[in-house]
């Protein structure tokens, strides 16, 4: 008896295979292709997968089936290892070397351990042993090796949409050289709404750059259903290069929700974390720029507000009606130090509150000769302004500023203030 076919399953060794399934099955577009010189075994696979939902198409031995897949480009690729005229090996080898990302799943009698681990050197997908006994187990392992594929080919388009929109940021960062008007408008659109409301939140904010252009920024945004997230950044530096930052800064913290949401990477998506990833992405771009940052996500669900401190003076003042406090935190700078941790602090926020997060700009307009003064000075401000951003541009008389030395940035998120 040939010592291949002696591997190869019989109606007697397959107890399942000859069943078609019985449950309903999700039905796919995806068409899949079985390779497999086992007539009985190929068209029983071929019958229970067509019962699944899927399209399948069938060849006899490798050749037959690098012809159809040539022809047809199926989504995956079933195959034994031991064929007549070309060996599933070499099948694999030449179906990764025309479509590097098509999923391959070796089902094969031929229970060999070298012969599973070069199938999986050469890119298969998966290595399934004959005979299954259940062959939802294929089907669970096709549907896998599907999802992962379409993950791929989703990571790739949006590589292709990073890469475009660097190309667009290059091409800002030489506008906003030639054409600050445009630039502004850029910056501008690039702010969220003001006053925006979320839930039982309301969150305002007002730039106001000592250039035309502004290194500050601030931002807030849903992570998902019950948590929302902000922040207010201060870059290094004033004008064109600092405001450029800023737009880097959205792109990361875009980019990083994207992750976030796409592949539960960051299924925290803590505020320390955050700080971390624009540390790294900073330093890696080497611009020469440096942020401080104050970052926060609330969770409406517990009322918890998660926050994390870069290196950011004036820290953010709590409002409750009749008292304000800073809040407690330190850290370095963000982009500036390689081996920058960041530190998350948890508190729970009061029933009727304001946070107010200012940039250091703000210590200019503030009393006092040093910084202990001004710092001393700020929470009374914010609590004679009771706490909301219209009583802190008048008390600051934010309208009729002149020439400032330095970019200010306020952001107010409150709930339940009159």
């Amino acid at each position: 008896m040939n010592p291949v076919s002696a591997l190869r399953p019989d109606r007697a060794a397959y107890p399942n295979l000859f069943l078609a399934p019985f449950a309903h099955m999700q039905k796919t577009s995806a068409t899949l292709l079985i390779i497999d010189d086992d007539d009985v075994v190929r068209a029983s696979l071929a019958a229970y997968l067509e019962d699944s939902g899927f399209n399948v198409l069938q060849a006899s031995n490798g050749q037959q089936g690098l012809q159809v897949f040539e022809q047809n480009q199926p989504d995956l690729v079933i195959c034994d290892l031991r064929m007549p005229q070309m060996g599933g090996l070499e099948l694999i080898r030449q179906v990764t070397e025309r479509t590097p990302d098509l999923p391959v799943i070796v089902v094969s009698g031929a229970g060999v351990m070298n012969d599973a681990v070069e199938a999986l050197r050469l890119g298969a997908a998966d290595y399934l042993i004959k005979p299954l006994e259940d062959l939802a187990v294929l089907e669970h392992s096709v549907r896998r090796a599907l999802d992962r594929a379409q993950l791929v080919l989703e990571n790739q388009r949006y590589r292709e949409k990073l890469e475009a929109a660097n190309r667009e940021l290059e091409a800002s960062l030489h506008l906003l050289q030639e054409d600050q008007t445009a630039g502004r408008q850029v910056q501008m659109n690039m702010l969220p709404e003001s006053p925006w409301v979320a839930g039982d939140f309301s969150f305002e904010h007002q730039i106001i750059p000592s250039l035309y252009l502004s290194g500050d920024f601030a931002d807030y945004f849903r992570v998902d259903e019950r948590r929302i997230a902000f922040y207010l950044a201060d870059v290094s530096g004033h004008g064109a290069s600092s405001a450029f930052v800023t737009v880097l800064l959205k792109f990361m913290t875009t980019r990083l929700l994207f992750e976030f949401k796409r592949s539960g990477t960051l299924r925290d998506f803590k505020p320390s974390e955050v700080l971390g990833h624009i540390n790294r992405g900073l330093i890696n771009c080497k611009l020469g720029k440096h942020v401080t940052m104050v970052g926060g996500v609330i969770d409406e669900d517990t009322g918890l507000l998660t926050y994390s401190i870069g290196g950011h003076l004036p820290l953010p003042v709590l409002y409750t009606p009749g008292q304000s406090r800073y809040l407690e935190g330190r850290g370095l700078p963000v982009g500036l130090f390689e081996e920058a941790t960041y530190q998350d602090l948890v508190m729970e926020l009061p029933p009727a509150f304001s946070l107010t997060l200012l940039s250091d700009g703000i210590l200019d307009l503030l009393p006092g000769s040093t910084l202990k003064d001004k710092e001393a000075a700020l929470p009374e401000i914010v609590k004679a302004a009771g706490g909301s951003l219209d009583g802190l541009r008048q008390r600051f008389g934010l309208a009729t500023l002149g020439e400032m030395p330095d970019d200010i940035a306020l952001l107010v998120l409150s709930r339940n203030l009159q």
